[in-house]
């Protein structure tokens, strides 16, 4: 499985490679979509994108590693 969380875009696949693949897949088609409608600009700012000069700079995402509190 694979993730982009600025976008929350997920997408998967038989390997890490593959669902790598699909996911830049979905992510490209989503942004043509968006884009063909005339709101990719509104889009990436209400995903939390910044406008600088003419280059779109991505939210600052941290993870934090979860610990799952049951043993299975």
């Amino acid at each position: 499985m694979a993730y982009v969380p600025e976008l929350d875009v997920a997408s998967c696949g038989p390997t890490e490679n593959k669902a790598r693949e699909n996911l830049h897949e979905a992510v490209q088609i989503l942004l043509e979509e968006i884009n063909k409608k005339g709101a990719l600009a509104a889009f990436l700012e209400e995903s939390g994108f910044q406008k600088i000069n003419k280059a779109w700079i991505p939210p600052v995402v941290s993870f934090e590693p979860f610990s799952f509190p049951y043993s299975i």
